[in-house]
């Protein structure tokens, strides 16, 4: 799976990694969810390990499309984080 550096995402995924990692407040009802990982482009993790984050997009009237996937336990203290800027079609590993 590609990488990307988290110095080179969008502002608004950055400050949605320094939620992720203080536990919130987040600003989405949704924020902190069971990620299903139903389409399989994620590693394989039981049930309940991915959650998924909301990444604000400017202008948008809804969630929009950019997301935070990460798994592991606690959620605070992910394993690892993905991120998607088209609604789950393609994920990136987030690099620190």
């Amino acid at each position: 799976m590609p990488a990307v550096a988290l110095a080179s995402l969008p502002a608004e995924a950055q400050t949605t990694q320094r939620l992720i990692l203080n536990g919130g407040p987040f600003p989405f009802a949704k924020d902190g969810s069971v990620f299903g990982n139903f389409e399989r482009r994620l590693p394989p993790r039981p049930r309940g390990q991915y959650r998924e984050y909301t990444v604000i997009t400017p202008g948008a009237r809804n969630r929009g499309a950019r997301r935070i996937v990460c798994g592991g336990l606690p959620p605070a203290r992910p394993e690892t984080c993905f991120y998607t800027g088209d609604h789950y079609a393609s994920f990136r590993r987030i690099e620190p």
